[in-house]
């Protein structure tokens, strides 16, 4: 089939959206499928299968926050040819944001009476948290409602990563034409011997992955270790970047050992999460939380926050893969409970292994290839294509 993806965040493969489209894009070419990208991505000009249209400007208020969170958004498409032809010439559109690029695709494939799929990869808090009203539930349910409006209720195929975004946003708008389907893990992903760097030999080390932001709560984190019993024996990891950096850096001050805060490479963090002692992932907000899904097929025991607008609460095996969100007083004590019990640990990892076998990204990617011919086959029935 000839599929277009529109993606109104591409970019680096440094988050969630971005390698979820990466991914559906590499998974659908080596099934031979013809597969054309809408982005703005300007490094991306010239290359065979992309299609290159404007970035939004929101002016000088609004671009320092994207730019501090590594996007960029793409401008409303009007009068381009190349757009237009790509989408008339498809099998099927699918989108992966409800944004400008999203709705433009949409309402293009519609003129032409081609199907639709979209995934569900941003939360209303996702938006609401850059303007400091992100526990607004008034608000965040307006944005639900306006993704509806403007975007998903002309969709025929919506795809949900978890069953928890799915329920929160059906909550609010009524029931849709979803499918349930993870994002998955990387076949390369997977535990190996792997020794720790030299320095930190005699250390505790705890990674935590993730966007440097206010959703994903390293604070508290990084308090819950200052609260440890075994303080000075504990490595912090944060691998991200995102715009609470500085922040952190300043509220890190009391720990005994600064934390690395930096990006890795791939090949960086499949070492890092097999040589890491424990994983914690004190987001009160994720949709899905892949990285944490990483880090249960290496075997690292995750400790993951229980809120209840975060998808990762349902990784949590035992009581102590979990603690009450945003209470460092209780995080302390799963952090300390696992120090100090290492032959429980080797056993829960044991147990994460096998957990996460059924998030292998082939089989999940196999799923949202059936999802597109199910869409197809459903709208020829219609008689719309």
């Amino acid at each position: 089939m000839k599929v277009v993806i529109a993606c109104d965040v591409l970019g680096e493969k440094n988050n969630g959206t971005s390698m979820a489209s990466y991914n559906l894009i590499n998974y659908l070419k080596s099934k031979g499928h013809e597969v054309t990208v809408i982005c703005s991505d300007s490094d991306k000009k010239g290359q065979e299968g992309f299609v290159i249209v404007d970035k939004l400007n929101l002016g000088p208020l609004l671009n320092p926050i994207l730019a501090k969170n590594g996007v960029s958004l793409t401008k409303k498409v009007k009068n381009n040819k190349e757009f237009e032809k790509v989408i008339k010439n498809s099998d099927i559109v699918h989108c992966i944001l409800p944004f400008s690029l999203g709705i433009s695709a949409c309402k293009t494939a519609k003129k032409y009476g081609k199907p639709v799929t979209a995934g569900f990869h941003c939360q209303a808090e996702n938006v609401t948290s850059h303007f400091g009203v992100m526990n607004s539930s008034v608000i965040n349910k307006t944005v639900y409602k306006v993704f509806h409006n403007k975007f998903y209720q002309y969709v025929d195929g919506i795809h949900y990563p978890t069953e928890f975004i799915r329920e929160n946003y059906e909550n609010v708008v009524g029931k849709t034409n979803g499918y349930v389907i993870s994002n998955g893990v990387n076949s390369y992903v997977r535990p190996m011997p792997c020794e720790k760097p030299e320095n930190l030999k005699d250390k505790f080390v705890i990674l935590t992955t993730g966007r440097l932001s206010k959703e994903k709560m390293q604070g508290v984190l990084i308090k819950a270790i200052s609260k440890s019993k075994h303080n000075k024996d504990i490595q912090l990891i944060m691998a991200g970047a995102g715009p609470f950096k500085e922040r952190l850096i300043r509220k890190s001050k009391k720990l005994v050992n600064p934390p690395i805060i930096q990006y890795f490479t791939r090949e960086e963090m499949i070492k890092l999460l097999n040589y890491a002692d424990l994983y914690v992932h004190p987001a009160e907000i994720e949709l899905e939380g892949i990285a944490c899904l990483e880090a249960c097929v290496c075997g690292l025991v995750p400790v993951v926050s229980d809120s209840k607008r975060a998808a990762t609460k349902n990784f949590a095996l035992t009581e102590n893969n979990k603690f009450k969100c945003n209470d460092a007083d209780d995080l302390a004590k799963r952090i300390d409970y696992w120090i100090e019990h290492p032959q429980e640990r080797a056993a829960c990892q044991e147990q994460y292994i096998k957990y996460s076998a059924v998030f292998d990204q082939d089989e999940c990617m196999d799923k949202m290839e059936k999802m597109m011919f199910d869409v197809i086959n459903k709208t020829k029935d219609k008689g719309s294509v």
